[in-house]
């Protein structure tokens, strides 16, 4: 499945309790979508989320039922920079 990141302006709206993660996790899974891990930005205004979704269409409706921006949406690549002898790996398939 496609990986994407995601970036999000949300200044105050972050709602960072295990209730809000478990909603956020509910919603995703009805819509086919994982959230991965996310970042907060070091002046707190905005997140940077990686997720596997089928399409980005997936995110937005996620992001739409949950209520919250999904202000750029990237697809990322099937090859990935790693650290180690091995500089690119790839993600999926090979």
């Amino acid at each position: 499945m496609p990986l994407y990141m995601i970036e999000r302006n949300l200044a105050d709206q972050l709602n960072a309790t295990p209730e809000g993660a478990a909603a956020v996790k509910q919603v995703n899974a009805e819509v086919g979508v994982e959230w991965l891990f996310s970042f907060l930005s070091a002046d707190k205004r905005k997140t940077y989320c990686l997720y596997q979704a089928p399409n980005a269409d997936a995110i937005r409706e996620a992001a739409r039922k949950l209520n919250i921006p999904a202000d750029v949406i990237i697809e990322l690549g099937e090859s990935r920079l790693t650290p180690g002898p091995e500089l690119f790996m790839p993600t999926r398939g090979a």
